[in-house]
C-alpha cells in the first residue's frame, strides 16, 4: 500500500488517541454497568463518550490533531 502525500494520516495523533482511549473507557464501564444493572453508570458512561468526543475535538482545535501546529507525524 502507498501512502500518498494528501493522506490525513488517520489519526494517528494524540487527539484522536486521547479521544478513542476515553470513549474505549467508558463503554467498557458502561458495559459492565448494564449487564450488572445500574442504571445511573450507563447513563454516565454515554455523558463519557461525549466526554471523549469533546476532548479529542478541543485538542485538535488547540493544535494536537493531524496537522495541527503542535503534532509532529512519524515515518512508520
Amino acid at each position: 500500500m502507498s501512502n500518498p502525500i494528501g493522506d490525513p494520516g488517520h489519526g494517528h495523533s494524540p487527539a484522536a488517541w486521547t479521544a478513542v482511549v476515553i470513549m474505549l473507557a467508558a463503554i467498557a464501564l458502561g458495559t459492565v454497568a448494564f449487564v450488572l444493572e445500574i442504571v445511573w453508570l450507563v447513563w454516565a458512561s454515554v455523558v463519557l463518550v461525549v466526554v471523549g468526543l469533546l476532548v479529542g475535538w478541543i485538542m485538535a482545535k488547540v493544535g494536537y490533531g493531524v496537522g495541527g501546529s503542535r503534532y509532529t507525524a512519524k515515518e512508520h
